[in-house]
């Protein structure tokens, strides 16, 4: 009778842990940043934003992220500014850039350390959504997670034109930075 009595004691307990676990496997961003760079011939442009949005559900090992385009700030004046959200991301109609889908490599994020991975997904900029695999770092150490990547974006994948009259002042390759900081 007291080892049925032990035997549910311990399987409740076991329970409770089980979805306390669960609970707490959604990380969302609590501060990230996004960066990009075109290195033209002609001129050097950066910009970067801090509003970068999303989760990480570490268990399905699936994640979503977003970012106004708009928050961009830096550009080389405030003009070149205006013409990023009005010429070529047309950020009134296309207002986000987007990635999500899903962890290739099976890594137990709920451990410490330091994992290289590979995410599929849906990377939409600019209205238009390519199916992407960009590599990323995952640094997990007290319960927090910390992702860094890097990878590019070709303007003409994006249907985002370059006028002639740019070509030497705007890079048709892209590159992008992103960091985040995320928590359960």
């Amino acid at each position: 009778m007291h080892v049925i009595k032990l035997i549910r004691i311990v399987f409740a307990c076991a329970l409770v842990l089980i979805s306390a676990r669960a609970e707490a496997q959604i990380f969302g961003i609590t501060k990230g940043s996004v960066g990009f760079r075109s290195d033209a011939p002609l001129e050097l442009i950066t910009a970067s934003s801090k509003e970068l949005k999303g989760k990480i559900d570490v268990v399905k090992r699936q994640f979503a992220f977003s970012i106004k385009m708009n928050s961009f700030m830096g550009f080389n004046s405030p003009l070149q500014r205006e013409h990023f959200n009005e010429n070529y991301v047309e950020s009134d109609v296309f207002p986000d850039a987007s990635f999500a889908g899903k962890i290739i490599e099976e890594v137990d994020l709920t451990i410490d350390g330091t994992y290289d991975i590979r995410t599929k997904g849906k990377f939409t900029v600019h209205g238009v959504t390519q199916e992407r695999i960009i590599k990323s770092q995952l640094i997990v150490k007290n319960g927090v997670i910390v992702l860094k990547a890097a990878f590019t974006v070709l303007l003409a994948d994006h249907n985002i034109p370059v006028p002639k009259v740019v070509h030497e002042k705007l890079a048709s390759e892209i590159k992008v930075d992103v960091t985040a900081e995320l928590k359960p």
